[in-house]
């Protein structure tokens, strides 16, 4: 990925979305493009012809034909420019909504391939500074090649003519309108590079200022941030990060100006020169005054074509080296490939989930986090699975929903290997609520109904498992009940405490029809109260169904069937709760350390 394929094409590519994102606009664009392209050599002429007919009517004995002639010209060139009015707002208006619309589908690509990534990607800062520089360029850059093919184009097709016009009256005129711009096309291509190298190596350093600015400006560290005064030393670091990438920016700047100041100067040159030659010829009688009128014009037109020409290539090539960073995201390739003839789910799981020799590594750790891992969890039974922090415990729920796949050895459904099942048909089996559970910035309901999109937002099943996980009550003495907005972001919204929250997403987890389900510290927020509460209400949800709990909490976990108790990712113990605390080992001593508090 990156800099070393930044000279790769991707015209093919850019033009196949631009007609995949919006074809009618794209066909729109360049009938327009084809109409616009005629009318400056049409002006052109109209101009040679409306001088002439001035200088033959000065002379002409009959003053009221000529001075008609010369009005019916300048008819004719007024039209010309009107329509030329006409189809550039058109074109403005087809060029914005094609931009829009482009810009929307690229934004809608970006989603798309950003929920298809595997889990381990969000897990590697490299791939942060991928999908930065993705989101932060692909939209506008793929507006800025739509928008420069068509200048590029039209421009070209002008220039053609302007050119033959200008052969017409010497061949070195044609030449020096080409060569007089050439510099500053190829020092536009070298300042893109220099701008493409720079920002590059410069996408950490950009994200960390989105960052800090997101620490300063955001709820979640509002109250840390003040109780212990980083407002000045976050805002000190935001300066100096700032501070450094603009000074490099407008060193690279700098240089780029000094360079244009000494091609636009040749080309000023160039401009008034070839005046001079076309103002000799005419006053050696070779051309009428209408040709010098229509040949200076025609230059100085040409020069700005070619110029528009140019631009739009180094544009072209500058966007086409910032597009890289779109196509390297999208070339990013999951690592959790899904079967190419998938295997129903049982329905319901007879025999059970079996982890048989499973190691795991995480992509870019260098020790496994589980090893020679070996269990069995039969239909409807409650698994505990017991540890300090970093014991491996959640790691093994990440396996068992197909976030990762073992490094080495397999995990079975009925005898069924995990790989060969449809990912989202095997994780909508699983109603899971995670220890970073997600505090969705919407309305109490929607909270709770991201849990299962299948069913109707309205549907009785979410108050349902507002009550199992002991958030209903709280949610009906909300403003708005179920419709009041969570959170401070949008509209008059309420805040929830931690608790709160915990409540909402195990009601989550609660409302999908699962045959497992998942809880990783399902209560760390909870007061004993409402714990005791909610794991009452959960032996009566999870009746008939497969459940694997997480916990520190032992007066949750001493419900559960069999207990597995890791330590450095491997299982050190297993058994029921009396049955551990019978055999006097790391569980039972941890049991003892955490229940003399209560006695």
């Amino acid at each position: 990925m990156g800099i070393g394929r930044r000279h790769k094409l991707h015209l093919k590519g850019v033009l196949s979305l631009l007609w995949k994102a919006a074809p009618g606009w794209t066909f729109l664009s360049s009938v327009l493009l084809g109409l616009q392209a005629g009318l400056p050599l049409l002006q052109l002429y109209l101009m040679k012809l409306t001088v002439d007919a001035v200088t033959a009517a000065i002379g002409a004995p009959d003053k009221g034909v000529a001075i008609g002639q010369v009005l019916l010209l300048i008819c004719f060139m007024g039209a010309a420019a009107l329509a030329a009015v006409f189809l550039a707002s058109i074109a403005r208006v087809v060029g914005q909504a094609q931009s829009q619309v482009v810009a929307d589908y690229v934004q809608d690509v970006i989603h798309t391939k950003s929920v298809a990534l595997d889990l381990e990607y969000y897990e590697n800062s490299g791939f942060y500074d991928t999908l930065h520089r993705a989101q932060q360029e692909a939209p506008h850059r793929t507006t800025n090649i739509v928008n420069g093919l068509v200048q590029v184009v039209q421009n070209s097709v002008i220039l053609i003519g302007i050119a033959g016009l200008l052969f017409s009256c010497h061949w070195g005129i044609t030449t020096v309108l080409f060569v007089s711009l050439l510099p500053a096309f190829f020092f536009r291509l070298k300042f893109a590079d220099k701008i493409y190298t720079w920002q590059f190596h410069r996408s950490t350093v950009d994200r960390t200022t989105v960052y800090l600015n997101w620490l300063l400006t955001g709820q979640f560290y509002a109250k840390e941030i003040r109780l212990f005064d980083l407002g000045s030393l976050f805002i000190q670091r935001f300066r100096n990060l700032r501070h450094q990438l603009r000074k490099e920016k407008i060193g690279i700047a700098f240089r780029y100006a000094l360079t244009e100041l000494v091609t636009e100067t040749c080309a000023a040159i160039a401009i008034f020169g070839s005046l001079a030659f076309i103002a000799y010829r005419t006053v050696q009688g070779a051309m009428t005054l209408g040709d010098m009128v229509m040949y200076y014009q025609a230059f100085q037109r040409g020069q700005a074509y070619l110029r528009d020409m140019l631009g739009g290539l180094a544009g072209l090539y500058e966007d086409n080296l910032f597009l890289s960073n779109f196509y390297d995201f999208l070339d990013l390739k999951s690592k959790v490939i899904e079967p190419r003839l998938s295997v129903p789910i049982p329905k319901p799981i007879i025999r059970g989930i079996v982890f048989d020799n499973v190691d795991f590594q995480y992509p870019t750790g260098e020790v496994m986090v589980l090893k020679n891992i070996n269990l069995t969890i039969r239909p409807g039974q409650v698994v505990a699975l017991v540890g300090e922090n970093g014991s491996g415990k959640t790691t093994l729920v990440k396996l068992l929903c197909r976030l990762y796949d073992p490094t080495t050895g397999s995990i079975t459904v009925d005898g069924i290997d995990l790989r060969h099942f449809e990912t989202t048909a095997l994780r909508r089996e699983f109603g899971i609520i995670f220890q970073d559970y997600a505090q969705y910035q919407m309305t109490a309901r929607e909270n709770i109904w991201m849990g299962n999109i299948l069913l109707q937002p309205d549907d009785k099943k979410i108050i349902e498992a507002a009550k199992y996980s002991g958030a209903h009550d709280i949610l009906e003495r909300l403003p708005q009940g179920y419709e009041t907005m969570l959170g401070k972001w949008f509209g008059n919204g309420a805040e929830l405490s931690i608790g709160q929250w915990q409540k909402v997403a195990l009601a989550r987890a609660f409302l999908r029809d699962a045959q497992i389900i998942v809880l990783d510290e399902p209560t760390s927020a909870m007061d004993a109260k409402a714990e005791h509460a909610v794991f009452q209400n959960f032996r009566d949800l999870a009746s008939g169904r497969t459940a694997i709990l997480i916990s520190h909490r032992f007066s949750t976990i001493r419900m559960a069937d069999s207990i597995y108790m890791l330590k450095d990712g491997r299982i050190i113990e297993e058994g029921t709760h009396e049955e551990l605390i019978h055999y006097g080992g790391s569980y039972a001593h941890l049991f003892q350390i955490q229940s003399k508090y209560y006695r």
